[in-house]
C-alpha cells in the first residue's frame, strides 16, 4: 500500500521538494571602487506550503561587509500564481542589529513578471516597506537580459541606521547573462542605486555619496 499512497501523492502535488537559487552573486565597481552583493534564496516544500529562507547582503573588499539580512518565512500558495509569506527577519549589517516580523507575497504577475513585496515591523516598532521585481528577456536560447528594480519605503527616521522616513531608496539594473545550463549563468550588467530625501541628506551629512552607476559582473546558480 506504501508505494500506492506515495504514487497518489505525487500525482496530487503531495511530494516535498527543494530549491536553492543565488539570483545574484556579483562583484560591483564604482568610481575604481570594487565592492560584492548577494540576493538569494532556498526552499523546501509542497505546492502549497513551504519553508523559505532569504538572504541579501553587500559590502567592500577591505572596507568590510554593509548591511546583510536573513530571513525565515512560512510561504502559503494563495493562488496558482503567488504566495504570501510571514515569518521574522534578522539584519546581521549595519549595526544596531534589529528584528523583525516580516509579512509579503511573491509571484508571477501578468506578462511573466517576478514581483516581491513586504512590510517589516521592527522589535522597536519601526515599520519599512521593500517591492521588487525583475524580468527575463531571452534573446537567445541562452542569453537573457533582465531588467530589475527595487524600492526600498520606511514609516519614520532610523538615523542610527542610516535611514530616513519615506522613500529610502531606489536601485535600477540591467543584467545579461549567457547559460551554459540552466543552473549556471555568469553576466555582466550596470546597475544604478540612489538614496532620497532624510536618507540622502542622513548619507551626506556623514560624508557618504547619495548614489551612482555600478558596473556588476557575477553569476546566477540554482539547484
Amino acid at each position: 500500500m506504501k508505494p500506492v499512497r506515495n504514487a497518489m501523492m505525487k500525482e496530487h502535488g503531495g511530494m516535498s521538494y527543494s530549491q536553492v537559487m543565488l539570483n545574484l552573486a556579483e562583484i560591483q565597481i564604482r568610481d575604481g571602487k570594487e565592492g560584492y552583493h548577494w540576493d538569494g534564496e532556498a526552499w523546501f516544500g509542497g505546492d502549497i506550503n513551504r519553508l523559505t529562507v532569504k538572504s541579501e547582503g553587500e559590502g567592500d573588499f577591505g572596507g568590510g561587509l554593509e548591511g546583510a539580512e536573513v530571513q525565515a518565512l512560512y510561504s502559503r500558495a494563495i493562488g496558482p500564481y503567488f504566495n504570501l509569506q510571514a515569518g521574522v527577519r534578522q539584519d546581521i549589517r549595519p549595526e544596531p542589529s534589529r528584528t523583525y516580523a516580516v509579512i509579503g507575497f511573491e509571484g508571477l504577475a501578468p506578462y511573466w513578471f517576478e514581483i516581491e513585496g513586504a512590510a517589516f515591523v521592527s522589535d522597536k516598532g519601526d515599520l519599512l516597506g521593500r517591492i521588487e521585481g525583475y524580468y527575463d528577456q531571452r534573446i537567445t536560447q541562452r542569453l537573457v537580459a533582465q531588467p530589475r528594480a527595487e524600492v526600498n519605503l520606511s514609516a519614520q527616521d532610523m538615523r542610527a541606521e542610516g535611514i530616513g522616513s519615506g522613500l529610502v531608496n531606489a536601485e535600477l539594473g540591467l543584467r545579461v547573462r549567457y547559460e551554459i545550463v540552466r543552473e549556471f549563468a555568469p553576466y555582466v550588467g550596470v546597475a544604478w542605486e540612489r538614496k532620497f530625501g532624510e536618507t540622502a541628506r542622513i548619507a551626506r551629512a556623514a560624508g557618504e555619496d547619495t548614489g551612482g552607476f555600478n558596473l556588476v559582473a557575477g553569476v546566477r546558480v540554482w539547484f
